[in-house]
């Protein structure tokens, strides 16, 4: 598409946005998480949005019932909910789940049958065919819902000076509920997948007592280490999209946009986060000016993550923790969350090979991996029900193990007593240095010193996929999987410095949380370093001859380099001079099979999933000008002083 063309749609989606301007003194209140008037703008603050009619009374023959109910919180603002509940119910429990993405959607997959199936997601049919009264409630000023909405609506506090937060509706709701459904038999578990799991979450801080149970699903639970918004502290530019459909409207329906075909192109065009951004119209929304006023990780996003929020008081609420192997949005958050909170005896964790939210879903494969059996409702039926029988039906114990991860390689399930599983008895001096070396090698003994070099240019940056790349909420995108896509189109460029082992003789178990320490150097004066572990398939490959020399994805992290020293206070790198760079992968339960070799990939641009660093520091990055943005000459060391892989190896 010519330049010309893009422009005139660009014209028509700054023209819808017009009304979305704020008033000026909004500018002065950047600093607090929740403004007069919340994160929507004046524009987008249609009234609450009804899809079904108020009520519907049980059809004969159903197996549910579904029912609408407007639920008021202590501030008079009233909160719609659907609630899905089996028919004959009496004396059940009721597990809530609290969304920004519409209770009424939710509830309506398809037309209405007489099973659940018909209109719930797989999980979601499960609780109900399991006995669980289904509570699906908008969160506040979103779709059927009245009141403010707050991207991430902080707690009560220096972050949020009203009188309401996620606590306080949960609360109020779970009291609600337990007085006004005769159904119900008093007791409630709240669950949740991404945002919901985050609410989720926020339900267990000063809990109901009504409150018997949660699983919070990839939550969001650190936005800037590592889950939505940054990855230490690259900004995730691919979010956008999302952003802007949470915080324009109401309604959650403007995530794409159909004239950007390519995201790499359509981003690499117009410069930095900010400017690509300014483009949409974005600079109008106060979430998006309180994100790119925040860079670092100060005591905004501090001050959020809710590690660090439940680690501080007893968590009373017994709680599943629920992480993917393979998410392709909150990485960090559910491990995070498990290792603050492992000490307390109410805590279970389970590991999946997932892509992010698959766990609701059947989940037999994952992009080219076939596990064998649906992972997802093994999980769902040996796992969660009989976890939520325990506590909200008194049944049983249900006998969980202190942790349960599937282990990708030999695709079973493991009963564990912690996790990671490499650091049981210590940690980190039980990772296993595999070592980068001359000639690009890999191996497990300090190799000789020497230094590899790849020149890192922003007007050319390294893809996270084979282009064209399609956003990620676009119609046919692959988003959900893109985390297993065959890494061989990045090892084909110069600006990848790509190292390689021999084969195994035997197998490799991976269980833990891989660490990079890799020490490099950068011809500018900031630098991102982007670094994969990856297992290759041998060449040939007989018994899918499609995972022929197949460059599969272990785990695969960013980090920014201004970073290097404080998360809280960027700083420039001494140029040309060799510094140690050490972050954590995403967890990983994994086996690499005799006859495949590892690969580690190191790159400085992972484009557009971050946006660019421009190799010359800048006071903040989203503000960038093209004349910042310059090529660098990038160094990795090796040697028995130089870069090497911790590996969480189990014998």
């Amino acid at each position: 598409m010519r330049l010309g063309g893009m422009s005139k749609r660009l014209s028509l989606v700054r023209v819808a946005l017009l009304g979305l301007a704020l008033p000026a003194a909004a500018a002065t209140q950047l600093q607090l998480a929740v403004q007069p008037g919340g994160d929507i703008p004046p524009a987008g603050r249609i009234a609450p949005l009804r899809t079904f009619p108020v009520a519907r009374t049980p059809l004969p023959g159903f197996a549910y019932e579904r029912r609408e109910v407007s639920i008021p919180m202590r501030d008079g603002a009233r909160l719609h909910a659907v609630l899905i509940i089996p028919a004959g119910a009496r004396n059940l429990p009721i597990m809530l789940d609290r969304t920004p993405y519409s209770a009424d959607k939710r509830t309506a997959l398809g037309p209405a049958g007489p099973q659940p199936e018909t209109i719930l997601s797989p999980l979601d049919a499960e609780l109900v065919r399991a006995g669980y009264i289904l509570a699906i409630e908008d969160v506040r000023g979103k779709y059927g819902s009245e009141g403010d909405y707050v991207m991430n609506r902080p707690l009560r506090g220096p972050l949020n000076p009203t009188p309401v937060d996620h606590s306080t509706d949960a609360w109020d709701t779970i009291d609600w509920l337990v007085r006004n459904v005769p159904e119900a038999n008093g007791r409630v578990g709240t669950f949740g997948t991404s945002y919901d799991g985050f609410t989720a979450l926020m339900s267990l801080v000063d809990a109901h007592p009504a409150l018997k149970a949660s699983v919070p699903i990839n939550p969001m639970v650190d936005v800037w280490k590592g889950d939505d918004w940054f990855h230490n502290g690259a900004f995730r530019q691919e979010m956008v999209g999302y952003i802007f459909g949470q915080t324009s409207g109401r309604q959650s329906d403007r995530e794409w946009f159909p004239a950007f075909t390519d995201a790499y192109a359509t981003a690499l065009r117009f410069g930095s986060a900010s400017a690509y951004g300014r483009v949409l119209g974005m600079d109008r929304l106060p979430f998006w000016q309180r994100l790119t006023s925040h860079p670092a990780y100060d005591d905004y996003w501090q001050g959020q993550a809710l590690d660090r929020i439940l680690a501080g008081r007893p968590l009373a609420v017994p709680t599943l923790i629920v992480a993917s192997q393979w998410d392709q949005e909150d990485s960090y958050g559910a491990a995070a969350l498990f290792n603050r909170l492992k000490r307390d005896g109410n805590v279970r964790f389970v590991l999946g090979p997932w892509y992010h939210g698959q766990a609701n879903y059947p989940a037999m494969t994952l992009g080219p991996l076939d596990w064998g059996i649906d992972t997802a409702r093994w999980f769902r039926q040996r796992l969660m029900i009989p976890f939520l029988d325990q506590y909200l039906k008194g049944e049983g114990p249900a006998n969980l193990a202190r942790v349960t991860a599937f282990e990708a390689g030999t695709n079973r399930w493991w009963r564990l007593d912690d996790w990671p599983l490499a650091c049981a008895r210590s940690c980190p001096a039980n990772l296993t240095p595999l070592y980068l070396g001359a000639d690009r090698r890999l191996g497990f003994e300090p190799p000789a010193s020497s230094a590899v070099a790849y020149v890192s240019d922003p007007a050319r940056p390294v893809p996270y996929r084979q282009p064209p790349i399609r956003a990620p909420f676009a119609p046919q995108s692959t988003w959900q999987t893109w985390l297993t896509d065959d890494q061989r189109f990045a090892e084909r460029r110069r600006d990848v410095a790509t190292f390689t082992a021999a084969p195994l003789d035997k197998p490799l178990r991976l269980a833990g949380t891989p660490l990079v320490h890799l020490v490099a150097a950068t011809s500018g004066t900031d630098s991102d370093w982007v670094v994969k572990l990856i297992d290759v398939y041998p060449s040939p490959f007989p018994r899918k001859p499609g995972l022929s020399g197949y460059e599969l994805p272990i785990a695969m992290e960013i980090f920014r380099g201004r970073y290097r020293t404080d998360p809280s206070r960027p700083a420039p790198i001494a140029p040309n001079t060799p510094l140690t760079y050490e972050f954590a992968l995403p967890t990983v339960d994994y086996v690499v099979q005799p006859g495949h070799r590892l690969m580690v990939q190191v790159q400085s641009s992972w484009f557009p999933l971050y946006d660019r660093n421009p190799q010359c520091f800048v006071p903040n990055i989203f503000f960038a000008q093209r004349r910042d943005y310059r090529a660098a000459t990038q160094r990795v060391f090796t040697g028995a002083n130089g870069s090497w892989i911790g590996l969480p190896v189990v014998k």
